[in-house]
């Protein structure tokens, strides 16, 4: 199975194709080009001439897992060339499950840093990461709260 990779920029796009075992990259091209139809085009054609099965595109996240301003020109070109949106849940890292596990315990954003070795601005964002991959939207006042609560019912049973 031959998979497209696509890196949709406002000046260049990145494509990758793989090999046909689908594991990799045996092709890649830059298409040089800031209109949407003519990216689309190319994109076509080389989907054609290197008989790929499948498509799959990039999402843009802010560094806290938010969508940015560049999320909906992606959302839209992608619906363009008829790939699904976004897959709204993550997977969840180990790191991730041990933050949770620090939050429910009710432990400081401090203890938090030492505990994972961060920085406590780094743990935030990591805080912050987690909401947005557990779409916990909504009062930041009560988020802690929700998250500990999702821990509870979700925490692995030894």
């Amino acid at each position: 199975m031959r998979i497209m990779a696509i890196d949709y920029g406002d000046a260049r796009t990145g494509v990758a194709i793989s090999d046909p075992t689908g594991l990799l990259a045996g092709y890649t091209t830059v298409i040089q080009s800031r209109k949407e139809g003519v990216v689309a085009e190319e994109l076509a054609r080389l989907a054609k001439e290197h008989s790929v099965d499948e498509l799959v595109m990039g999402f843009p996240r802010n560094m806290d897992g938010t969508e940015g301003p560049r999320a909906e020109l992606y959302r839209a070109f992608a619906a363009r060339l008829g790939l699904p949106a976004p897959a709204p849940e993550l997977p969840l890292t180990d790191r991730d499950r041990e933050l949770a596990r620090l939050v429910a315990g009710r432990c400081a954003n401090k203890e938090i840093a030492a505990a994972l070795y961060l920085s406590e601005g780094t743990v935030k964002q990591y805080i912050n990461q987690l909401y947005a991959k557990l779409d916990m939207g909504g009062d930041p006042r009560t988020r802690r709260a929700r998250l500990a609560e999702w821990y509870q019912k979700n925490a692995p049973r030894n």
